[in-house]
């Protein structure tokens, strides 16, 4: 049978003629078929995933029953375009409580987002033309460098370093490259290594993108997470809201992943670019979403207990890891703990990779964690896994030691 014309119409930007057809497995989806395998292997052995990178709980009574609400409310069936401004007004008094960003204009400096992966896949539409460079750290997320290279601009890496407490080196970048940066993307706390930035760092975030004329975007998904003092925020640092915005998500801070609500929030010519894009790509978040998030912001309280469980556990996991050999060291802030491998087993097995260490550890063990060989090679380990109430989250942290008891890793 003839091959379909459209095969050769996809565009270049996502493998053109080549689509589909490569046999490339991703990071993922390995991990995906090892968990597979290993259930099938190991039948009625409980499969400990300690790799998801979303919140185990619903979002909290008050936020579900202020949807349930606004549902029923006939003033919320329509478009909602780029925002209400109940909810911006909110925004800007969660900015000011929360983060002590005072002054934020709700009309001019705020915009919503249907989740924060849109809002990043965005921004190059209205920054990048051809040549043009966005500085991405590595590892990370990686969504605004690929929509970069897909408006021909050129994505940049800046390692993120354990001996530079996994901040980029702004002084190790070229001078030519700056010069042709139009972007720089920054995200702390950090995914995957849960490193939260310094004030002197973003204030030197800030002198580098006023001297180069650099957009700065700050992905603080995790931001509210902070288990050392009160949160901090991009726009706190003096003249951060003349360079750049900052991305903020209701998923992490108040489980609210399935939901898709986030804001911009920063320099108003950055916002309105945005959304002036956003315009052109969708109609906005039901109301009633919005609504109930409004109910979310007013009560921080939330992310405050939602926080102490992931400390908790996060704790518990540091200590387990640490009784076995690893230099697990308590993140300051997310919900993850970024652990370099092992070189391998006293028994004689070897980890040339992050990707190996991984896949050993859900077939020998049926624990999932994530693996990261961008800079080094390190395994992520997330504190959402799913647990019924503290006997069984208690009972899973156990297992997970009782697992690990027996092996003796060579580092």
């Amino acid at each position: 049978m003839a091959e379909s014309f459209i095969q050769s119409t996809f565009a270049e930007r996502i493998g053109g003629k080549k689509f589909g057809k490569e046999d490339k497995i991703y990071k993922f989806e390995k991990i995906k078929r090892a968990k597979t395998a290993a259930i099938k292997a190991h039948p009625g052995i409980e499969l400990i995933d300690l790799g998801v990178g979303e919140p185990d709980d619903m979002a909290f009574p008050g936020v579900v029953e202020a949807m349930q609400k606004e549902c029923s409310r006939w003033e919320n069936r329509g478009y909602a375009d780029n925002g209400i401004m109940e909810f911006r007004k909110a925004v800007a008094r969660y900015m000011d409580r929360v983060y002590g960003v005072k002054g934020v204009h709700p009309e001019k400096e705020i915009i919503h987002a249907i989740g924060s992966k849109p809002a990043l896949a965005m921004i190059p539409a209205a920054f990048i033309n051809p040549g043009d460079i966005t500085l991405m750290t590595i590892p990370g997320y990686p969504v605004m460098g690929t929509h970069t290279k897909w408006y021909g601009g050129e994505v940049v890496n800046l390692p993120l370093k354990e001996e530079n407490r996994f901040l980029p080196d702004l002084d190790a970048i070229d001078r030519s490259i700056l010069r042709h940066t139009k972007l720089l993307y920054l995200n702390y706390p950090n995914n995957p290594t849960g490193a939260t930035a310094t004030r002197e760092f973003f204030e030197k975030v800030v002198r580098v993108a006023a001297e180069y004329n650099i957009v700065v975007v700050h992905d603080a998904a995790y931001a509210a997470l902070n288990f050392e003092g009160k949160p901090f925020s991009f726009l706190s640092v003096p003249g951060a809201k003349e360079v750049g915005i900052e991305i903020h998500s209701l998923s992490k801070a108040f489980n609210m992943t399935g939901w898709r609500m986030a804001f911009v929030v920063g320099n108003e010519k950055v916002v309105a670019s945005y959304g002036y894009v956003k315009d052109n790509c969708d109609s906005g978040q039901f109301k009633a979403i919005q609504k109930a998030g409004i109910h979310a912001l007013e009560h921080p309280e939330i992310t405050e207990e939602i926080g102490r469980k992931y400390e908790r556990r996060l704790r518990a996991l540091v200590d387990t890891l640490n009784s076995i050999g690893f230099t697990a060291k308590m993140p300051k802030g997310s919900f993850y703990l970024y652990v370099k491998v092992p070189k391998g087993t006293r028994s004689g097995i070897t980890f040339d990779s992050a990707e190996s260490f991984s896949e050993y550890f859900i077939k020998e063990k049926l624990i999932s964690t994530v693996p990261w060989d961008d800079v080094g090679s390190y395994v992520r380990f997330s504190a959402t896994f799913v647990a019924k109430d503290l006997s069984d989250e208690k009972r899973i942290l156990d297992e997970v030691k009782r697992r690990l008891s027996d092996i003796e890793f060579e580092f």
